[in-house]
């Protein structure tokens, strides 16, 4: 019913068109049937941008859907070239989804002529924010993203106040506080960190809320250009949703956001 409408009002000439994604390129980022995969829709007419995801799940699955290829439409629509990693999953290793999203970010800037890109970003949602911040926190010259948006992201792996299906998966039964430090990425922050755009709920019961004010001040702290969004209510894993009711002023702050970049 909504298509047809808006069909119709683009016959009238009432609104514009919308440049609708299509179906993504698909760049194997290993090999194997196990390797991972980077999903790309190219935006037809580029702002310069190129922004990577990585989808949440407590790295036992991943959502990629809402908070994956649910995006594409929205961020072409801008003029961002738009990625979606299908990273694998750790099972023990726990290196494996950073090789992964960092790799995605190399090979959308060795596109970069191709796509029009000049600035490339990660985004993450729960455990997936982790990732995307265990990139923007663990990289080299060439994987460093030039920003980072967070949606009720996994930062830290201090068992006080983590996800703990996360960091189990992440990191085992019983990690050592090397490693636990290591992927606590409140505690990796530099003045090198890429500028920073988050948002989470007061009543997130999944991933505490914690995870993302604290992360806000290590970037504070580090001279980080850094933007929190907190919601009274909306509680975890809302992604694209229209079902979360604060959609109408997240999305433009979003889209403000990353038009600045």
């Amino acid at each position: 019913m909504k298509k047809r409408l808006l069909g119709m009002l683009v016959a009238l000439g009432l609104v514009a068109p919308l440049c609708e994604a299509k179906e993504p390129i698909k760049i194997p980022l290993g090999s194997g049937e196990e390797a991972a995969v980077l999903y790309v829709y190219p935006a037809e007419k580029s702002s310069g941008v190129a922004l990577v995801a990585c989808p949440g799940g407590g790295y036992v699955i991943k959502a990629k859907d809402h908070e994956g290829f649910d995006f594409a439409d929205e961020l072409n629509n801008m003029g961002i070239t738009y990625g979606v990693v299908d990273y694998r999953l750790p099972k023990g290793q726990s290196e494996v989804p950073g090789d992964d999203a960092r790799k995605a970010i190399k090979v959308m800037r060795e596109h970069a002529d191709e796509w029009g890109i000049k600035k490339t970003g990660i985004m993450g949602f729960s455990a997936g924010g982790h990732l995307a911040s265990t990139v923007a926190t663990h990289y080299d010259q060439a994987s460093r993203p030039d920003f980072q948006t967070l949606f009720y992201p996994v930062i830290t792996m201090n068992p006080e106040y983590t996800h703990m299906g996360s960091r189990t998966n992440l990191l085992g039964k019983n990690p050592s506080k090397e490693l636990e430090e290591k992927y606590s990425n409140e505690l990796q922050v530099t003045a090198d960190t890429p500028p920073a755009l988050i948002f989470h709920c007061t009543d997130d019961d999944v991933v505490p809320v914690a995870n993302a004010v604290n992360y806000y001040t290590a970037l504070q702290k580090n001279g980080v250009s850094a933007t929190l969004h907190i919601f009274p209510k909306g509680g975890h894993g809302w992604g694209f949703r229209d079902s979360f009711e604060y959609k109408s002023q997240w999305l433009p702050i979003f889209r403000d956001w990353l038009s600045r970049r």
